[in-house]
C-alpha cells in the first residue's frame, strides 16, 4: 500500500504545486521517488513527529495541502495533542498517514503495533479516518482525502497486500463496498485485514454458510446506511479489524446498531481483545495468535451459528 500511495500523491502533487509532504525521518526507501521528482514540496523533519505535526498545520492554515507520514504509531498516538489542538480544532487540511496498521511491524513489539489508534483519532471532532484493504482502495482513498477538506487520518497497511478490486466506480469517503451477497450472516471488514475476511468467506462457503462481505475503507464517518440495512436482512454481523475492539470499528458498528429499533441481528466483534501483545513475530502469525486469521474468523462465525 506505501508504493501505491506514494505513486498517487506523486500524481497529485505533480498537479497541485500547494501539496507537501513531511516524513518524520522515515520511509527514505519508499519515499525517494517523491523527493526526487518533486523536492521543493518535501521535508524531513526529523524524528520530531510532534513538530513535524505543528508544522504541517501552520503550512496548511498558510494554504497548503499537507501530508504527515510515519509508521506506526509514531504519526498518531506520539503527536495527538499537536493533532488535535493544531490541526483537528482548526480543520486544517493536514493528512496524517500512517504505514503500518495493525501488527504489520510484528517483530518489533508492542510500541510499533498500531493497535488503538482507530479508536483514538476517531474520537477526535473533523476528523476523517479511513482504512483501505487493498492496493485499489488505497489509491482512492489517497486521492479522496486530498480532495476533502480538512484534518484526514489515512491507515495503510505496508507493502505486499492483494489486489482485491479490479476497479472501484464512484469511491466515495463514508461509502462501504459490497463484495458480495449472503445468507443470515455479513462479515464487515476495515483496513488490510480484508484479505483474510475474504479467506474466511470462503471457508466458510464450503462449510455451507454463505456469508455477505463488505469492506468499509471509512471508519469515521461510518456508512450508517449499509449497516443499518445489513441489520434488516442479516442475523449475525461480523466485524472484522486488526485493531482493539474496544473503540475501532466494531465499537463504531455497534453504535449505529443500538439506535436503531425493532432490529435483533446480533453482532460478533473480532479483534485484539482489550489487551497488548507481548508476543512478537510477523503479521499473520499474530493475527492467527489473537484471532483475527482467516481459520479463526471462521471458527468463531460457525461457533455463533451453530
Amino acid at each position: 500500500m506505501r508504493d501505491t500511495f506514494v505513486k498517487t500523491l506523486i500524481d497529485i502533487a505533480k498537479n497541485d504545486r500547494n501539496v507537501h509532504l513531511i516524513t518524520g525521518d522515515l520511509g527514505f526507501g519508499v519515499l525517494k521517488p517523491f523527493w526526487e521528482q518533486l523536492p521543493d514540496q518535501f521535508t524531513n523533519a526529523g524524528i520530531a513527529e510532534q513538530n513535524m505535526t505543528s508544522f504541517a498545520a501552520g503550512m496548511a492554515l498558510e494554504g497548503k495541502t499537507v501530508f504527515t507520514y510515519s509508521i506506526g504509531n509514531f504519526p498518531t498516538l506520539r503527536a495527538i495533542e499537536q493533532i488535535r489542538n493544531d490541526c483537528a480544532y482548526h480543520n486544517a487540511n493536514v493528512k496524517i498517514v500512517c504505514v503500518g496498521g495493525g501488527f504489520v511491524y510484528g517483530s518489533l513489539g508492542m510500541s510499533h503495533h498500531a493497535t488503538e489508534d482507530l479508536a483514538i483519532m476517531r474520537a477526535l471532532p473533523d476528523v476523517t479516518v479511513l482504512a483501505p484493504g487493498d492496493l485499489v482502495e488505497a489509491e482512492c482513498a489517497t486521492r479522496a482525502i486530498y480532495e476533502h477538506d480538512g484534518t484526514c487520518y489515512l491507515r495503510l497497511g505496508r507493502g505486499g497486500e492483494k489486489r482485491i478490486h479490479d476497479k472501484i466506480d464512484n469511491f466515495q469517503i463514508g461509502k462501504a463496498i459490497k463484495i458480495k451477497d449472503g445468507d443470515k450472516v455479513a462479515i464487515l471488514s476495515t483496513g488490510a485485514i480484508f484479505d483474510e475476511a475474504l479467506e474466511a468467506s470462503e471457508m466458510l462457503i464450503e462449510k455451507g454458510i454463505k456469508p455477505a462481505l463488505y469492506t468499509f475503507p471509512t471508519v469515521k464517518p461510518i456508512d450508517r446506511v449499509t449497516i443499518e440495512e445489513c441489520a434488516k436482512h442479516y442475523d449475525l454481523i461480523v466485524t472484522v479489524e486488526e485493531h482493539n475492539i474496544i473503540g475501532g470499528f466494531g465499537s463504531a458498528v455497534s453504535e449505529v446498531l443500538a439506535e436503531l429499533v425493532r432490529v435483533s441481528a446480533r453482532v460478533l466483534k473480532i479483534g485484539l481483545y482489550d489487551k497488548y501483545s507481548s508476543i512478537v513475530g510477523s503479521q499473520k502469525y499474530l493475527r492467527d495468535i489473537y484471532g483475527m486469521s482467516a481459520r479463526k474468523i471462521t471458527e468463531k462465525v460457525m461457533k455463533e451459528i451453530i
